[in-house]
């Protein structure tokens, strides 16, 4: 039981960083010294979904750890 919490734990963690990567640059931390940075953005289409699905990841990948961790 758990090498499988590993294995998920593993597979999410490679989607989560590469859904991680195709979020657009700029939007973030890094944002603050631009120009652009003053304007309200609002998240739309495969960018709202992508953000959304980054956050599931991120909340499967916790919940798999802790879960993991109460295995072992």
């Amino acid at each position: 039981m758990h090498a499988a919490f590993l294995i998920v734990q593993m597979l999410l963690a490679i989607v989560l960083i590469a859904a991680i990567l195709l979020q657009t640059r700029g939007s973030g931390f890094s944002a603050f010294g631009s120009a652009d940075s003053s304007i309200y953005r609002t998240r739309r289409g495969f960018e709202r979904t992508l953000f959304q699905f980054t956050i599931v990841l991120a909340v499967l990948w916790v919940l798999v750890s802790i879960g993991s961790a109460m295995t072992y």
